[in-house]
C-alpha cells in the first residue's frame, strides 16, 4: 500500500503472518527469475538483481530461498515467463493509483485489474493518465532505534548524494534521484541497517477521503490489489491513515 510514506508499508510486512509472508516471498521470487533472466545471476554485475535481494532480505526472506529462486532462474530448464505491465486508474474520488504487475497472462491479469477498479468504486485509465501525478525517487528507510545521530546521518546521506533527508517519528527517510540510488544505499549500507530501499514513485499532492463508504472502498480496493499473485506493487495519492501503529 506504497503512498507518500514506507513506514507503514514495512511495518505491516515486518508483522506478516505465515500466509501473507509466503505471498510476499512469491511476489519477490518473481522479480528475481526476471532480473536473472534479463542480466544473469551474478547481483554484482547486475544492478537490478542486486536491488531485488536487498528487498528480499528487508522482508525477512531466507538467503536459502533467494539463492534456490537465483539458480533455478539461471537454469536452461527453467521455463516461467513473466513480463512487466503497469496498469494505471482511479479509486473513489479520483484517487490516482498505480500498479506494477509480473504476469504469465496479460489477458488474465488486465481483466482482474478492471474487475477491481469497477467493483471498488475506482475505474481502470489508460496508460499515462495518472502517471504525471507522481515522481520516480530512490526511497531508503533507516528504522531509528535510538542509535542514529540525526545529523551525522543527514551529514552522511547527503554526502553520498541523497537529495533530502526526513525525520519522522521512529524512523528517517531519504530520497534520492533515481540515478544516485544505487551509490547511496551502498554507502549507508556500510554504516547503517536499512530496513527498506528501493526505487518508489512518490505522490506529487495527496487526496483526502472523508466519506465512509469512500474509505472503505479505497482500503478494499488496495488489499484486494495487493492480495492478487500478479500484483508486485500498488502506488497511490490516497492520503491514508496509519492504522499499523499496534502491529
Amino acid at each position: 500500500m506504497s503512498g507518500h510514506s514506507k513506514w507503514s508499508t514495512i511495518k505491516r510486512k515486518k508483522g506478516a503472518n505465515d500466509a501473507q509472508r509466503a505471498k510476499i516471498f512469491t511476489k519477490i521470487s518473481r522479480e528475481i527469475i526476471v532480473a536473472v533472466k534479463s542480466g544473469g545471476p551474478d547481483p554484482d554485475n547486475n544492478s537490478r538483481l542486486k536491488d531485488i535481494i536487498s528487498k528480499a532480505r528487508s522482508n525477512n526472506m531466507p538467503n536459502d530461498n533467494i539463492n534456490r529462486t537465483i539458480k533455478k532462474a539461471a537454469g536452461a530448464g527453467d521455463t516461467d515467463n513473466y513480463e512487466n505491465i503497469t496498469y494505471e486508474g482511479y479509486g473513489p474520488n479520483g484517487v490516482a493509483v498505480i500498479v506494477d504487475t509480473l504476469t504469465d497472462n496479460r489477458n488474465r491479469t488486465a481483466a482482474d485489474m478492471r474487475h477491481y477498479f469497477d467493483k471498488f468504486g475506482g475505474n481502470l485509465g489508460q496508460t499515462g493518465c495518472v502517471g504525471y501525478l507522481f515522481d520516480k525517487k530512490g526511497v531508503i528507510v533507516i528504522e531509528d532505534g535510538g542509535d542514529v545521530d540525526e545529523d551525522t546521518l543527514t551529514m552522511d546521506a547527503l554526502e553520498a548524494g541523497a537529495d533530502d533527508v526526513s525525520v519522522e517519528e521512529g524512523y528517517f527517510e531519504i530520497t534520492t534521484d533515481p540515478d544516485s540510488f544505487h551509490s547511496v544505499r551502498d554507502f549507508l549500507e556500510e554504516k547503517y541497517t536499512l530496513s527498506s530501499a528501493e526505487v518508489s514513485l512518490i505522490p506529487q499532492t495527496t487526496v483526502d477521503l472523508t466519506d465512509e463508504k469512500q474509505l472503505s472502498m479505497m482500503t478494499k480496493l488496495l488489499e484486494t490489489l495487493e492480495d492478487n499473485d500478479d500484483v508486485q506493487e500498488v502506488y497511490h495519492n490516497w492520503n491514508a491513515p496509519d492504522t499499523e501503529e499496534d502491529e
